[in-house]
């Protein structure tokens, strides 16, 4: 099978359609576009999510973190405690064990939420050290986004900038790119780490009636306009031009000849708001210094459609991220 996330169709056929819901508490489960599940136990609904870490070295602690705090996020749910299973290859030393706990740690630290338990174990299943991460959160039904409310015509917009995770983790861990940094843009590439969470922005939206979210991973901006426009059961028109994209992005996109737009972005949120409501948020991100670009709209033709350079293009499930290409 192609490296990355399985295909649509196949998790459809051979995982989602294998696993029955029998549970009244369930009350969202996972799927496409979909980055968490909801459980309702009386009070405030519970809010979980788990992720792997496999394409990074460098930092994996803190990303590890990030990636499910960031998927609870998109509930607009408060991170309460993470489980964390570090496997790790024969070679490891227990410095960077140590290293992986310190940095995941430090950055539970920083988002208020607390390694409750997890597993650590030496195997030689793996060839690298690989990280899993369950976050469960919490939050009051009425400050969910209300997915069923989002109409042709709605606000769709990404928070900070599109490839930020892949960008982050090829300016670190490929010495074959660092090389060709100057020393401003090596400054930027230590402190992208730093903004693979989303949090903050949840938060904020979730004080202007933010109808759907969805953390922008593996493939990219165009696999998450494609997988929110499956979630939401409408189209999403955006044009390129108006993606925010770094610099050091279109470095490496130039450097290695790959789509920026295919590049695994942790960091990023895309978001559905109402006109009015998106003007106020954004307001309020302006004053938080936290960046936010409208990049398209909901439509009623149910495609996530993208005009670039005079081209219509039609988005379709996206492949294997661009990231798997470079390292």
């Amino acid at each position: 099978m192609e490296i990355g996330k399985i295909k649509s169709k196949d998790l459809e056929k051979y995982v989602f359609d294998n696993i029955t819901s029998n549970r009244d508490e369930v009350l969202i489960n996972g799927g496409t576009g979909i980055d968490n599940a909801v459980l309702d136990f009386g009070g405030d609904l519970i809010v979980t999510s788990t992720d792997p870490i496999t394409g990074a070295s460098k930092n994996i602690g803190s990303i590890a973190i990030n990636v499910s705090v960031n998927d609870v996020a998109c509930q607009c749910a408060d991170p309460v405690g993470v489980l964390l299973t570090i496997l790790l290859p024969p070679s490891t030393t227990i410095d960077e064990l140590d290293e992986i706990i310190r940095d995941a740690n430090e950055t539970c630290n920083r988002l208020s939420i607390d390694i409750v338990g997890g597993h650590t174990e030496v195997t030689d299943a793996v060839t690298k050290i690989l990280l899993s991460t369950t976050v469960i959160g919490r939050v009051k039904e009425e400050n969910r986004p209300k997915i069923e409310e989002i109409k042709p015509g709605d606000v769709v917009a990404v928070s900070k900038y599109i490839g930020l995770e892949g960008t982050s983790i090829i300016a670190s861990d490929v010495e074959e790119f660092r090389n060709h940094l100057n020393e401003e843009e090596r400054k930027i590439a230590l402190e992208l780490h730093e903004e693979i969470s989303v949090l903050k922005e949840s938060k904020i939206a979730s004080k202007y009636n933010v109808r759907h979210m969805h953390d922008i991973t593996e493939g990219g901006i165009y696999g998450a306009l494609w997988e929110t426009s499956i979630a939401i059961n409408h189209g999403i028109k955006s044009n390129y031009k108006d993606f925010p994209i770094l610099n050091l992005t279109k470095k490496i996109e130039d450097f290695y000849n790959i789509d920026c737009c295919k590049l695994i972005s942790s960091g990023s949120m895309l978001m559905v708001f109402d006109k009015d409501d998106f003007e106020r948020f954004k307001e309020e991100m302006e004053r938080e210094n936290i960046k936010v670009t409208r990049v398209g709209e909901v439509i009623e033709d149910k495609k996530a459609i993208v005009f670039k350079g005079g081209e219509e293009i039609i988005l379709e499930e996206p492949g294997s991220d661009e990231l798997y290409s470079v390292i």
